[in-house]
């Protein structure tokens, strides 16, 4: 039943257009009968000149190094692959629309100059993180008036559900995968009602990330009633880089006054109603305040890009509830359309940073050597650096490629742990009860380049202590793994050496 369903549904259209696509383009190959060889060797020569720009002009060489493979090792078909994905990023549509958001969408991130001058003042020694965050990547700082932070996704659910319950004027969300279930279909009930009420409702989810939760048809089914609803970056068989910058991003937003992120999508799962990987560890964080701002730009940015319906943003923004000061909060997106990594200079600044203690929560471990090093220097410079991985892992290659990690790791004194009791999807930087960052982003290829992220960057507050503790707790229930443990035999090394190589195109 489920195989003819593969066959005749959305995925078999997409497999057999995209078999077609691969025909088609062999034909007209061979069609030049003699004036192949010519083609080829011109394809060969070009394959060297791709390379060398490869490494010429990367600034992140090891997560290129999977198509400086592909190239040398299959100079024709991987300089065509290459070409044929790299003319698509550049003529897609899809990729425009984005990138003119984002830009038209910047004059919206104002900073309070007397925030950003109040926070540089009282801890001189943070001003680089603080300017590269405002100043650079273009995310305000403001004062911290409201933030909770809930260590599962039970606990956040519920708060959720009554915040939904208050919306009065709209309602945005924006999340990687949405599955039917007692999760969703309780938080649609809700949004059906406010519809009903006047609340205007706007949903968004990944294409990719839901294509195996959701019907190929269920925005128009939601569009029905009355909820507008757009799956970003549609799935389709034409081969293109776009495709693969899938939208990663947690966002609830309610009047302008609350959002909520974190690592948490809308499925069963997150809140262990239903179990598959043993218990799962996640979070939510709640916002109030001017901060709440920034969310809204950020869900408009992307709705905006692929339905363009508002002439101006200003119009959802909400006068913030009060709340009594403590610390400052800058929530940032990441976006695989430029060339700054923002998500990865982030937790690499707080590493750098560090003093005492960098405890992180990450369900995949896939770095470059950047990272690797960055980790490892804190390590030695005296800091204890704490990674929480998975006991239970959802994807068992990705897993294999996360544990040949280990052992340099610890070898240059970082300390892994595994969370026994299941799987960790939480992604959190903690350090030293001054710094802490919690989003969307794993630290792994796909998220550090490939996908829209978000997180919120924390300072200075007095509940980033329960934070910490939320990590000394999965800490406690886990198993440190040892450097006997981690280390394998020659043959395991030289295979996962080989995986680790591909790891930035799986």
């Amino acid at each position: 039943m489920k195989a003819l369903k593969i066959i005749f549904g959305r995925l078999g259209w997409i497999i057999l257009a995209a078999i077609v696509e691969i025909y088609i383009t062999i034909s007209i190959f061979n069609w030049f009968g003699e004036q192949a060889k010519w083609i080829e060797t011109a394809l060969r020569l070009l394959s060297i000149v791709i390379v060398l720009a490869i490494i010429k002009n990367s600034r992140h060489l090891s997560s290129d190094i999977g198509w400086i493979l592909i190239i040398i090792a299959f100079p024709v078909p991987g300089t065509v692959l290459y070409l044929s994905l790299g003319a698509n990023m550049f003529i897609s549509k899809t990729h425009r629309l984005i990138k003119e958001s984002e830009e038209n969408s910047a004059r919206y991130y104002i900073q309070n100059e007397e925030v950003l001058k109040e926070l540089e003042e009282s801890s001189p020694e943070f001003k680089g993180q603080f300017h590269y965050i405002s100043r650079y990547a273009g995310y305000p700082f403001y004062r911290n008036t409201g933030f909770d932070y809930y260590s599962l996704g039970d606990e956040g659910y519920p708060v959720m559900l009554e915040e939904l319950k208050k919306a009065k004027k709209f309602i945005f969300l924006e999340y990687f995968i949405i599955e039917e279930g007692q999760m969703w279909n309780g938080i649609l009930e809700i949004l059906e009602e406010k519809v009903k009420q006047g609340v205007e409702v706007r949903v968004m989810y990944d294409d990719l990330g839901s294509f195996f939760t959701l019907s190929g048809s269920y925005a128009q089914d939601l569009e029905k009633k009355g909820i507008k609803c757009l799956p970003f970056n549609r799935i389709n068989p034409v081969l293109s880089v776009i495709l693969n910058h899938r939208d990663h991003r947690k966002i609830m937003v309610i009047d302008g006054k609350v959002a909520f992120s974190g690592g948490i999508n809308l499925a069963d799962e997150y809140i262990n109603v239903k179990q598959r990987f043993g218990h799962w560890k996640d979070n939510v964080i709640r916002i109030t305040g001017e901060a709440v701002w920034s969310y809204t730009v950020m869900f408009l940015t992307h709705w905006n890009a692929l339905r363009n319906e508002d002439y101006t943003f200003l119009s959802f923004k909400a006068e913030p509830l009060p709340g009594k000061p403590d610390g400052y909060i800058a929530p940032y997106g990441e976006t695989p359309l430029d060339n700054e990594i923002v998500a990865q200079n982030i937790y690499m600044s707080i590493l750098n940073q560090a003093n005492r203690y960098c405890y992180i929560y990450t369900p995949y471990l896939i770095i470059d050597t950047e990272m690797i090093n960055a980790l490892i220097l804190s390590a030695k410079s005296g800091v204890d650096v704490r990674i929480i991985t998975p006991g239970i892992p959802d994807k068992k290659m990705v897993y294999r490629i996360t544990k040949s990690y280990y052992r340099q790791l610890i070898e240059g004194g970082v300390r892994i742990v595994e969370y026994t009791p299941g799987f960790v999807h939480s992604k959190v930087f903690v350090a030293d009860d001054i710094i802490a960052t919690v989003g969307t982003v794993n630290l792994d290829y796909r998220s550090l380049y490939l996908h829209f992220e978000n997180g919120t960057y924390l300072y200075n507050s007095k509940k980033i202590p329960e934070i910490r503790k939320d990590l000394e707790e999965a800490i406690a229930a886990g198993h440190e793994v040892t450097l006997k443990e981690a280390s394998r035999g020659l043959i395991r090394e030289f295979l996962l050496g080989i995986l680790r190589l591909f790891a930035p195109l799986m």
